[in-house]
């Protein structure tokens, strides 16, 4: 009998490890339940206001696109005046050459037109000078 009762004492020893061992897990679980409880709020708040920024968002972005469809013309037109200016740049530079070269073709003619003249005076001194030789005689 000394057997029996021993596996008895073991056995109710066993029983109240058990015990305590499912009342620490018991506990265990209620914790995890009030955590999961408060995470389950805090996620439903934060949910919230992610809704009311996605929202904002959505109205700040619409309102960029139209003040941008707004503006684009004006872009548009500084391109093409950008544009102008440059074809004015571009064609006052080529008259500005055209202008130059012209000048400089007229200053070879005066420079001809003044030697033709220099020829024209010495040949007409010398039809005087034959003249008044001819009636000095």
């Amino acid at each position: 009998m000394t057997g029996g009762v021993i596996a008895a004492i073991a056995f109710l020893i066993l029983a109240i490890f058990i015990s305590i061992f499912l009342m620490v897990l018991l506990r265990t679980f209620h914790e995890v339940n009030q955590s999961v409880a408060v995470i389950r709020s805090s996620v439903d708040v934060l949910s919230k206001q992610v809704e009311d920024i996605l929202g904002n968002a959505n109205e700040l972005l619409d309102d960029v696109n139209h003040k941008v469809a707004t503006v684009d013309p004006v872009f548009q037109a500084a391109a093409d005046l950008g544009e102008s200016v440059s074809d004015l740049n571009n064609a006052t530079r080529d008259l500005t050459t055209r202008v130059t070269s012209t000048g400089k073709s007229a200053g070879k003619v005066g420079v001809a037109t003044k030697a033709a003249n220099s020829v024209y005076k010495m040949y007409r001194n010398h039809q005087t000078k034959k003249q008044s030789r001819t009636t000095n005689k």
